[in-house]
């Protein structure tokens, strides 16, 4: 439970600071041969810093319940 306690906490306080990422992803718009147009769609993926607040809790709370039942 220590372990899960951590990556959990770990991972809530890393979405609390970084609130989104781009995903990059290239697609072929023509193809003519040797000549190649390519296109790059940047998709964001956003959440809350709340939702990153929540999970670093809940990480302490399994913290503090593993170190008591040992």
């Amino acid at each position: 439970m220590k372990t899960l306690g951590i990556v959990v906490l770990a991972l809530g306080l890393i979405m609390t600071i970084f609130t989104g990422f781009n995903i990059v992803t290239k697609k072929k718009v023509v193809d003519l041969g040797p000549v190649e147009i390519n296109k790059e769609e940047k998709t964001p993926v956003y959440w809350s810093p709340i939702t990153g607040g929540i999970l670093a809790a809940a990480g302490l709370i399994i913290l503090v319940a593993g170190k008591k039942k040992i």
